[in-house]
């Protein structure tokens, strides 16, 4: 049977999520500070929630590991709620494709399993809105947040938007929206009777039923011994061995007594 377009479209979905999230959980660009007292105009500081990297826009150089030089950073709420939140997310996200895969069977030539299709696909979109709520919590709060990197110009600090909010934000919605066609599948008119889908039947094994033997019919007697007839009323002479029919079973005739002979007139009498 032919998969659904719903289950593909989620498990097409769900897996490029996963990747966008993880890129976004691990790679240190949640923001990006510019214009940093005490560097080159050309030094630029990405921000992430587990590492700070320092880089330059005018050599490809970049210097990670640089947590322990701004533990205020690390100190905000945000922080330790947006690692919390993507590592669950991105555990939620494989619980909830394993539970997709087998409900699928797209391998098999039976119709999905919608109930364990459903729940993988409300898991799924759980992973989807613990991706969003601290991305959308970290952006709100982007330019406020603590941290001991100063700016030449403390009015208007260079403080803009790093690409692990975009992918996360991309990421998050392929879930929710992978997560809301897996769980439409519960309902009745996408359970194949709007579809064309039709129910396989499986075969099961082959039963076979006794027939009653045919009675064995007559075989003829050899007649090989019976001398030729030559004397026949038939223009046409017919060999007797070539006129084999059944032998007829002999009456009973009863005890015939040899001392007693009839005669044709005593049926007469």
């Amino acid at each position: 049977m032919r998969t659904p377009g719903i289950v593909i479209f989620g498990l097409v979905l769900s897996p490029c999520g996963w990747i966008l999230d993880l890129t976004s959980t691990v790679a240190p660009n949640w923001r990006t500070l510019t214009s940093v007292s005490g560097q080159s105009s050309d030094t630029v500081i990405n921000q992430g929630i587990w590492d700070i990297c320092k880089s330059f826009t005018t050599s490809s150089s970049v210097t990670c590991n640089l947590r322990s030089t701004d533990q205020t950073y690390f100190s905000n709420q945000i922080i330790t709620v947006a690692q919390g939140m993507m590592v669950a997310s991105l555990i939620v996200t494989l619980i909830g494709l394993a539970v997709v895969t087998p409900g699928a069977r797209c391998w098999r030539n039976r119709p999905p399993r919608w109930a364990l299709t459903s729940f993988g696909g409300v898991l799924i979109f759980c992973s989807g809105v613990l991706t969003i709520i601290p991305i959308a919590w970290y952006t709100h709060l982007l330019p406020s947040l603590n941290t001991t990197t100063t700016f030449t110009n403390p009015s208007s600090p260079g403080i803009t938007v790093g690409y692990c909010i975009v992918l996360g934000y991309i990421g998050g919605i392929m879930e929710v929206l992978a997560g809301v066609v897996l769980f439409v599948g519960v309902c009745s008119c996408c359970g194949g009777k709007n579809r064309g889908e039709q129910p396989v039947t499986i075969p099961g094994p082959t039963r076979y039923t006794a027939r009653p033997r045919p009675r064995p019919r007559p075989e003829p007697y050899p007649r090989t011994n019976v001398p030729t007839s030559t004397s026949s009323s038939s223009s046409v002479s017919y060999p007797r061995e070539e006129l084999d029919f059944p032998r007829a079973k002999s009456q009973y005739r009863g005890t015939v007594n040899p001392s007693y002979s009839g005669k044709p007139y005593d049926a007469d009498l």
